[in-house]
């Protein structure tokens, strides 16, 4: 079963966010408050969305989105930024579950794309991507902008 978070997920989130970053090896790059995350995803203008994949009642799974748009397509889309099942859960469907719930929302909100990034060392991941028909975008390098270099360019 797929279901939308709500504000009561938020230890859950939390937890599931940690044990992703554990599993990409990013530990060390997970710094939120948990009040602050719970305000951006559940505030009055919600940054993200997030649903939850339950087995018997307990949550299995996770994927965090948001609204992303193109230009070219002239039509907003999806980007899913965080997508993990625990891992004695995974092999279950619940994964494919989490990613169909979002092709539905992006075909019902009349989106043109659903896209998302992974790790390049991630095989099973990858793996698992292709199968269900999703090709990469290897003529893109994602670049970011944190911490003392985005204030420094927001500096001018």
């Amino acid at each position: 079963m797929i279901r939308a978070a709500t504000a009561a997920d938020m230890p859950t989130i939390a937890r599931l966010i940690r044990m992703l970053a554990e599993y990409e090896k990013l530990a060390h790059e997970v710094v939120f408050d948990e009040r602050e995350l719970e305000a951006q995803l559940f505030g009055p203008r919600p940054a993200a969305e997030v649903v939850l994949a339950e087995s018997e009642g307990t949550v299995v799974g996770f994927a965090l989105f948001f609204q992303t748009f193109s230009t070219f397509l002239g039509k907003p889309g999806i980007h899913l930024e965080d997508l993990f099942v625990l891992p004695e859960h995974r092999g279950a469907g619940h994964g494919k579950a989490l990613l169909v719930h979002l092709a539905k929302l992006a075909v019902q909100r009349g989106f043109g794309r659903f896209e998302w990034s992974v790790l390049d060392w991630n095989e099973p991941a990858i793996g698992f991507y292709r199968k269900l028909g999703a090709t990469p975008m290897d003529q893109w390098t994602v670049y970011r902008l944190t911490g003392e270099a985005l204030a420094q360019l927001a500096r001018g």
